[in-house]
């Protein structure tokens, strides 16, 4: 791997059909494989309830990975999309259950809105499976132009959410 202008990247894993650990763990694998990335930091997985989305998903397991990479944003979220498609991601409704979801949720301390990617993305503090993992690996994380992570806990107390194994 290439050690140029290297950027520590955030994203939030999840999925909720098939084998959804497995399913983890090989996107995990595949993220590390990135030409100019490599994973440096995996957080526990998580079981949560669906937020947002129509009654009678199945639990999702979520988790978050931290990625240090020479890949400018749109093209890291595009090599995610990709690893998404490989794994049987449809993109049918919005909030439809899920082979696999990668949202890249930072990329340093950029801050972008734009029509392919708005980061840090735009729902990451109100989403209680996303900032219990992002927490566990990255306790005093400040997101730009919010804050402190661990200050939007008490906003995500009522998401039911359980730790469970290691990533």
């Amino acid at each position: 791997m290439s050690f140029e202008q290297q950027t520590r990247a955030y994203v939030a894993l999840g999925a909720n059909l098939g084998e959804p650990v497995e399913h983890l763990r090989a996107a995990v694998d595949a993220i590390d494989r990135l030409p100019t990335a490599r994973v440096v930091m995996r957080s526990s997985l998580y079981r949560s309830a669906p937020v947002g989305c129509p009654p009678g998903q199945p639990d999702y397991v979520n988790a978050v990975v931290a990625v240090d990479t020479a890949l400018a944003p749109l093209a890291l979220l595009r090599a995610l999309l990709t690893i998404e498609a490989e794994h049987g991601r449809i993109r049918s409704t919005q909030n439809a259950p899920r082979t696999l979801d990668l949202d890249l949720l930072l990329h340093g301390d950029l801050v972008l809105t734009s029509h392919e990617l708005t980061l840090p993305h735009p729902r990451m503090h109100e989403r209680a499976f996303v900032l219990y993992p992002l927490l566990e690996i990255a306790p005093d994380i400040v997101l730009p132009g919010l804050g402190q992570a661990g200050a939007y806990l008490s906003g995500v107390t009522d998401q039911a959410i359980q730790r469970s194994e290691l990533l």
